[in-house]
């Protein structure tokens, strides 16, 4: 780091004077799953719920940090790091004024999940493991991406020709199927509820 950067977060509001504001302790949410499996789905939801509840939150989604600071980067290894880098880095700024911050990215390693979690702090990272079978994800595919890749037009594609590795020890894991969107972001929900309370 260059020797004429000078940070002033000594000089900000702490944390804990804008959970005391906003009336909420603050946290990463984090839903790794495959594409399709319904972390986008259940995050929008969970915002909307916890606004229902008092709690103000933000969704930080793959599709839109792709479209927006992170529109340079590709699918490379490298690039994902850096995408999910940036994305850590982004979601510790909010936590740290106050806000409830809900990541839904594939965030296919083990490496790269704990990559966040270093950045973020392990006291503020929830992990939730979005658990849906590769079959459902394809029957969903509302953006046709696992068409494309299965037709050899999309490298490197999570679930078909690059692997998922399964959280070990998630916070919490969320089972999909056969389950409407209200009854998984309730689970959500009711898991969060206490860690969230002043």
């Amino acid at each position: 780091m260059s020797n004429n950067i000078h940070t002033t977060f000594h000089q900000l509001l702490k944390r804990e004077d804008k959970e005391h504001f906003l009336k909420q302790k603050a946290c990463v949410v984090w839903l790794t799953g495959l594409s399709g499996s319904g972390k986008t789905t259940i995050a929008v939801e969970l915002e909307r719920k916890l606004l229902e509840a008092k709690y103000f939150s933000v969704v930080l989604d793959g599709d839109n940090i792709r479209h927006g600071i992170n529109n340079n980067l590709g699918f490379s290894e490298a690039d994902r790091q850096e995408n999910i880098r940036r994305i850590a880095e982004i979601a510790k700024l909010f936590l740290n004024t106050g806000i409830i911050t809900i990541c839904c990215f594939v965030s296919p390693t083990k490496a790269i999940r704990q990559q966040a979690r270093n950045i973020i702090g392990d006291k503020d990272f929830i992990e939730v493991f979005v658990d849906t079978p590769l079959e459902e994800c394809e029957k969903r595919d509302v953006k046709g991406l696992y068409k494309k890749a299965r037709a050899g037009e999309i490298k490197d594609f999570t679930g078909i020709n690059q692997r998922f590795e399964i959280p070990e020890n998630p916070n919490l894991i969320i089972q999909t199927s056969n389950k409407s969107v209200q009854v998984c972001t309730t689970e959500l929900l009711k898991y969060l509820l206490n860690k969230i309370k002043i």
